[in-house]
C-alpha cells in the first residue's frame, strides 16, 4: 500500500519550510500586481501593504486553475507513482479552486479530494495536523484518512479582526462610510468562517492592543477550544505589545502550546496590515 500525500493551496499560510517537514505538497493561487500575476508565496505578504501604500490599489487576488494543478498532480505522481493524493481544499465558496482540482484529477484515480471550508491559518490547522497523524499512522488507507481529514475540519474553528477597515474598503467589502467611522470609533469586526463562508459576527471596539488578548478570552470561552494548542494569527504590521499581550493571555487562559502563523499575500490583501486572530479545536 502506498502511502497518502497531502496537497493543500499556498492560501493555507504554511510555510515551506513546514511543507517539507511534512512532506506536503503545495500548488500556489495568485496575486496580482496591476498588470503583473505572481505566484502567492512566492514573495513576502509585506509586498501587498507596500503595493498599497504606494499605488492607493489593492492588489487582486485568485485562485488555482486547473493548469496549476495538473503540474502538481503530474510532479507528485511521477515522484510516488504508489502514493494516494489527498488535497485539503481552501473553502470552496470563496475560490475557485476546489473546482480547478476537480477538474485536473479527472481519470486520475489515485486523488481524493475534500473541501476543508477552512481559509488561512484554519486550513493550515487541518493541513497539519493531518500531517502528524499520517506519521503516527501509516497503516491508514485513504478511507480512514479521509474521515479523519473530515472530523478534523469539523471541530476546527477560526477568527480573526482587521486592525483597520481599508482594505476591506478598498476591496469592495465595505463601504467608504462604514470604513470611515470604523476608523473614528475604533471598531473592527469580527470575521468568523463558517461554513467555509467569511461572516462579520460582532463588533469590537477599542485599540488592538486591548482587543487582541479580549478575543482570545472570549473566543476560547465561546467555542468552548481545547487548550492543548492554540494558534494565533499575524499579517504584516502587528505590534510587538500586541503579540505579547495575546500570547500572555493565552496561557493565561491555560493554553499549553501556543503557535503563530503569518498570513500570506491572499488573505494578507483581504485583511490588511496588523490583523490579528485565534484558531483552535472545538472540544467534542
Amino acid at each position: 500500500m502506498g502511502k497518502i500525500i497531502l496537497l493543500a493551496e499556498t492560501g493555507s499560510d504554511i510555510p515551506a519550510e513546514t511543507a517539507r517537514q511534512y512532506g506536503i505538497y503545495i500548488v500556489p493561487m495568485h496575486v496580482s500586481f496591476g498588470g503583473e500575476t505572481r505566484d502567492d508565496g512566492s514573495f513576502p505578504a509585506e509586498e501587498v501593504v507596500n503595493y498599497y501604500k504606494k499605488t492607493g490599489k489593492l492588489p487582486k487576488t485568485s485562485g488555482c486553475v486547473p493548469e496549476d494543478f495538473e503540474k502538481i498532480y503530474d510532479k507528485i505522481h511521477k515522484e510516488n507513482p504508489k502514493s494516494q493524493i489527498l488535497y485539503l481544499a481552501y473553502s470552496s465558496v470563496t475560490t475557485c479552486s476546489y473546482q480547478s482540482g476537480q477538474i485536473a484529477a479527472e481519470n486520475r484515480d489515485y486523488i481524493t479530494s475534500i473541501d476543508t471550508k477552512h481559509v488561512s491559518v484554519g486550513q493550515y490547522v487541518v493541513v497539519t495536523t493531518m500531517a502528524k497523524l499520517l506519521k503516527e499512522h501509516p497503516e491508514w488507507g485513504i478511507e480512514e484518512a479521509l474521515a479523519k481529514a473530515e472530523e478534523i475540519s469539523g471541530r476546527v474553528s477560526m477568527c480573526f479582526v482587521p486592525d483597520t477597515l481599508e482594505f476591506l474598503r478598498a476591496g469592495g467589502r465595505v463601504s467608504n462610510a462604514a470604513a470611515l467611522c470604523g476608523a473614528l470609533l475604533k471598531i473592527h469586526p469580527r470575521i468568523e468562517i463558517l461554513d467555509g463562508y467569511l461572516q462579520a459576527t460582532k463588533k469590537h471596539r477599542g485599540n488592538m492592543t486591548k482587543l487582541a488578548p479580549q478575543l482570545v478570552r472570549e473566543y476560547i470561552k465561546e467555542k468552548n477550544l481545547d487548550l492543548e494548542e492554540l494558534w494565533l494569527i499575524s499579517s504584516p504590521g502587528l505590534d510587538e505589545e500586541v503579540i505579547k499581550k495575546a500570547e500572555d493571555e493565552a496561557f493565561s487562559c491555560g493554553a499549553r502550546k501556543v503557535s503563530w502563523v503569518g498570513t500570506g499575500g491572499v488573505i494578507t490583501t483581504h485583511g490588511g496590515p496588523g490583523a490579528f486572530g485565534v484558531v483552535g479545536f472545538m472540544k467534542a
